[in-house]
Protein backbone atom coordinates (compact mmCIF):
# COMPACT_ATOMS: atom_id res chain seq x y z
CA UNK A 1 0.00 0.00 0.00
CA UNK A 2 1.48 3.37 -1.12
CA UNK A 3 0.05 6.40 0.87
CA UNK A 4 1.76 9.98 0.41
CA UNK A 5 3.26 11.72 3.47
CA UNK A 6 4.33 15.16 2.75
CA UNK A 7 6.70 14.91 -0.35
CA UNK A 8 7.86 11.56 0.90
CA UNK A 9 6.22 8.27 -0.39
CA UNK A 10 5.14 5.65 2.67
CA UNK A 11 4.64 1.75 1.42
CA UNK A 12 3.24 -0.76 4.19
CA UNK A 13 5.69 -3.36 3.93
CA UNK A 14 3.83 -6.94 4.81
CA UNK A 15 6.46 -9.88 3.98
CA UNK A 16 10.23 -10.17 2.90
CA UNK A 17 9.06 -10.86 -0.88
CA UNK A 18 7.43 -7.08 -0.65
CA UNK A 19 10.71 -5.29 1.49
CA UNK A 20 13.22 -7.27 -1.43
CA UNK A 21 10.97 -6.33 -4.22
CA UNK A 22 11.03 -2.63 -3.17
CA UNK A 23 14.84 -3.24 -2.75
CA UNK A 24 15.43 -3.96 -6.51
CA UNK A 25 12.68 -1.72 -7.46
CA UNK A 26 14.76 1.29 -6.10
CA UNK A 27 17.84 -0.30 -7.10
CA UNK A 28 16.94 -0.46 -10.84
CA UNK A 29 15.59 2.97 -10.79
CA UNK A 30 19.00 4.23 -9.56
CA UNK A 31 20.69 2.64 -12.38
CA UNK A 32 22.46 0.11 -9.95
CA UNK A 33 23.35 -3.31 -10.78
CA UNK A 34 23.28 -5.61 -8.25
CA UNK A 35 27.00 -5.63 -8.03
CA UNK A 36 27.43 -1.76 -7.91
CA UNK A 37 24.65 -1.93 -5.09
CA UNK A 38 26.25 -4.58 -2.98
CA UNK A 39 29.75 -2.71 -3.09
CA UNK A 40 28.44 0.14 -1.89
CA UNK A 41 26.57 -1.34 0.53
CA UNK A 42 29.29 -3.72 2.30
CA UNK A 43 27.51 -6.51 1.32
CA UNK A 44 28.28 -9.58 -1.04
CA UNK A 45 26.24 -10.21 -3.63
CA UNK A 46 24.63 -13.92 -2.82
CA UNK A 47 23.66 -11.51 0.14
CA UNK A 48 21.64 -8.57 -1.79
CA UNK A 49 20.31 -11.35 -4.28
CA UNK A 50 18.89 -13.25 -1.59
CA UNK A 51 17.79 -10.18 0.03
CA UNK A 52 15.77 -8.83 -3.25
CA UNK A 53 14.03 -12.25 -3.80
CA UNK A 54 12.81 -12.12 -0.12
CA UNK A 55 14.47 -14.22 1.87
CA UNK A 56 13.14 -14.52 5.02
CA UNK A 57 16.56 -14.52 7.12
CA UNK A 58 18.24 -11.53 5.94
CA UNK A 59 20.46 -10.48 8.25
CA UNK A 60 18.72 -7.23 9.56
CA UNK A 61 21.67 -4.98 9.80
CA UNK A 62 23.11 -5.87 6.82
CA UNK A 63 19.28 -5.45 5.28
CA UNK A 64 19.57 -1.45 6.73
CA UNK A 65 23.03 -0.69 5.22
CA UNK A 66 21.46 -1.45 1.90
CA UNK A 67 18.07 0.66 2.33
CA UNK A 68 20.63 3.29 3.63
CA UNK A 69 22.29 3.23 0.54
CA UNK A 70 19.64 3.51 -1.50
CA UNK A 71 18.54 6.61 0.38
CA UNK A 72 15.49 4.54 1.76
CA UNK A 73 14.70 4.19 5.71
CA UNK A 74 12.37 1.67 7.07
CA UNK A 75 9.77 3.06 9.64
CA UNK A 76 7.65 1.03 12.38
CA UNK A 77 4.42 2.83 13.46
CA UNK A 78 1.70 1.18 15.53
CA UNK A 79 -1.10 -0.11 13.46
CA UNK A 80 -4.50 0.89 14.25
CA UNK A 81 -6.45 -2.37 14.86
CA UNK A 82 -9.95 -1.18 14.63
Amino acid sequence: MRSRKGSDIVINIGSTKELGELIMHERKAQGLTQTQLAGLSGVGITFLSNLENGKQTAELGKTLNVLATLGLDLLAERRDDE
